[in-house]
């Protein structure tokens, strides 16, 4: 029985690959890092116990590796090493910081997405581990525009933040380990929440924009018709196209590809074919609260003076995310499509954003 282990389970990505990889019945091995609070085995008997209250069913218990992919050798004790030398024949990879903003390059992002995965290439390479799956991001494209193929990494791009820098480094440093047999590298775009349940155990990217709705919208008392008049000017057009997709289908694209052989060695984009906007999100929030106000006022306006509570918190409150709000490309998905037409993307439309 040949093991595969899984870095980074504990994320939000992670603990749906541990769900839809032992309930598809891969053997597993978890490199876990304990907590100050938690241990390996209680960090992952949490999520484990979670699954199996969602589902009413056991699942099958992995094998618990203490370690830490920052560290050379992954931190992994002698017998534990030896361990996997002996069982695991492939490794998912899928450990990353979200950190944006990194200019020291000995902290975050830097020290988890580039030495870590230097990290984890050196272990492969001395534990005899030749088939690596690799869990990349659409945005190692940089600021690139257009259609970006699942063919191209390096074209000479900018990037907007060192999380991206550090990934792109990243993979080109796992494409350059020639000691592999076979690669496969999942890119998902922006990733949200379960399209099902809207469980998430992280809250990026989209869900600043929500939360910033949410604190609006409490803070506004409703006139006597019951309406909450948020009066907020935004810069957009307000039909940007924005690529985010829910976790539970990136979990179950990667785990359907990692079960089929002839489908590894490609690269794949996780990206949706029908993409959310700024004012499909704007219209879920009136219709939640009972709001009205948000006006877009072009792409190309400049709104140099705030005149309301509102608009002052929403332009202080996205900054992090103001480089991508006028610019996002398409993914090109032909690789995905040809591996997995079965699996659409859901859409993340006005049902679903409540």
């Amino acid at each position: 029985m040949r093991y595969t282990i899984l870095t980074g389970g504990t994320g939000l990505v992670g603990r749906y690959l541990v769900r839809d990889l032992l309930l598809e019945g891969h053997p597993l091995a978890l490199l876990i890092r304990p907590t100050s609070k938690l241990s390996v085995a209680d960090r992952v008997e949490e999520i484990l116990q979670f699954w199996e209250s969602q589902l009413g069913r056991p699942l099958p218990r992995p094998v618990l590796l203490d370690g830490d992919v920052c560290r050379e050798g992954l931190g992994l004790a002698h017998e534990d090493r030896g361990w996997v030398e002996r069982h695991c024949g492939s490794l998912i990879h899928n450990a990353a910081s979200l950190t944006f903003n990194g200019a020291d390059r000995a902290g975050e992002p830097w020290r988890t997405n580039l030495d870590g995965t230097r990290h984890v290439l050196e272990f492969c390479r001395t534990a005899g581990i030749r088939d690596l799956h690799y869990v990349s991001t659409a945005y190692v494209s940089g600021t690139r525009t257009g259609v970006i193929y699942e063919t191209e990494l390096d074209c000479g791009q900018s990037f907007r933040n060192e999380y991206e820098e550090s990934k792109c480094q990243a993979e080109k440093e796992v494409r350059a380990a020639s000691f592999l047999d076979q690669l496969t590298v999942y890119r998902p775009a922006v990733i949200a929440g379960d399209s099902r349940t809207g469980y998430t155990s992280t809250y990026h990217g989209l869900y600043m924009y929500l939360q910033l709705i949410s604190v609006i919208n409490r803070n506004t008392e409703p006139d006597e018709h019951g309406v909450r008049h948020t009066d907020i000017r935004l810069n957009m057009t307000g039909d940007e196209p924005r690529n985010i997709v829910p976790v539970d289908w990136v979990s179950e694209v990667i785990a359907t590809i990692f079960g089929n052989p002839a489908l590894h060695g490609q690269t794949y984009h996780l990206s949706p074919l029908e993409r959310l906007t700024p004012r499909q999100i704007v219209e879920a929030g009136y219709r939640y609260y009972n709001s009205t106000g948000v006006e877009f006022c072009g792409a190309d306006t400049q709104i140099d003076q705030t005149v309301s509570t509102a608009e002052r918190a929403t332009y202080e409150s996205k900054t992090m995310y103001e480089a991508y709000e006028h610019s996002d490309p398409v993914f090109d998905t032909t690789n995905l499509q040809r591996a997995v037409p079965q699996l659409v993307c859901p859409v993340i439309d006005q049902a679903m954003l409540p």
